[in-house]
């Protein structure tokens, strides 16, 4: 659905994006990931048009972005959260106008489902300009469906959601996928969510892809875990009792003690705790999860990451 060969963009000097290759499956979700700055909304501006690149090449949907603009760009569409419409105009107004660009004929049906959907209805005919945040957000959802697009790029698509709202907007976004077999491209900065939306993550750290794996695979290639023991001992004893056995820990609040360690090294320790006399009242393992990727890339500590 799309290829995208030594793509580079410069800015007086300044690259922000520099030389990356990737691609997108037909219904594949790929996130797209990095702290602000690291060249995602470049990149997709390049993929939209709105931008031209230094170099490089971009297909989608199997043709060429630069010589198929028009053709490509009527088959996707494009929602965030930080998008506005015109103030003046209504709901409706706006979704309509969005259907004349796509050439969409007797769009008036299509456009009440959507908003029936997104749970705007009552909304159709208030002033664009004084929704709320959350309300702006899903609008943006209506108009980036109203062309039953092939490939979708969502930036941030549940951002200044209510939860419940935000899990039936996950609810819609999968259930198009299975039904029409869209493929995305799914910005967020909520590595929960990601973890649940995405079949695959693109890490971009400095305009440059740093990682590209699963959610799973990728924290999975942080060793270890943290050992959470809530205990009942003198504070003293567990602490001699850590640096004794050099182990990497803290306690944050008097009867807690975390500890980083190998998952396999775990019965071992407790073993010791036991015989040490130290009362373990309650144990928690927290695995390492998407968001400590996110943390390790935003501080440049890439030795985590399969070479």
């Amino acid at each position: 659905m799309i290829e995208v060969e030594n793509l580079v963009k410069k800015f007086n000097g300044l690259v922000a994006v520099d030389d990356i290759s990737f691609s997108v499956q037909k219904g594949e979700i790929l996130g797209f990931l990095g702290s602000n700055g690291a060249g995602k909304t470049t990149t997709i501006m390049m993929l939209l048009g709105v931008i031209k690149p230094t170099q490089g090449t971009i297909k989608i949907l199997g043709l060429d972005f630069s010589s198929n603009r028009e053709k490509i760009l009527n088959r996707v569409n494009f929602a965030s959260a930080y998008t506005r419409f015109p103030s003046r105009l209504s709901v409706f107004e706006n979704l309509r106008v969005f259907s004349y660009f796509y050439g969409i004929p007797r769009s008036t049906p299509k456009i009440k489902k959507l908003l029936k959907k997104f749970g705007l209805a009552d909304l159709e005919n208030r002033i664009t300009g004084n929704l709320s945040s959350g309300e702006s957000t899903r609008l943006n959802l209506c108009k980036a469906l109203i062309n039953d697009p092939q490939f979708l790029f969502l930036d941030e698509p549940t951002a200044s959601l209510d939860p419940d709202i935000a899990h039936k907007v996950r609810e819609i976004l999968f259930e198009i996928r299975q039904k029409r077999n869209v493929s995305m491209l799914y910005t967020s900065h909520n590595m929960e969510e990601v973890t649940q939306m995405c079949d695959r993550v693109i890490f971009l750290d400095k305009g440059k892809i740093v990682a590209s794996d699963t959610p799973l695979n990728l924290a999975k290639m942080i060793k270890g875990c943290l050992l959470i023991l809530t205990f009942e001992a003198p504070l003293i004893k567990v602490k001699n009792f850590c640096l004794n056995k050099k182990l990497n820990f803290q306690i944050p609040r008097p009867n807690i003690l975390e500890i980083t360690i190998q998952e396999k090294a775990i019965g071992q320790v407790l073993i010791q705790l036991t015989k040490e006399n130290i009362n373990i009242t309650d144990i928690a393992i927290q695995k390492p999860s998407l968001e400590d990727v996110f943390f390790k890339i935003a501080h440049q500590e890439y030795e985590f990451i399969k070479n």
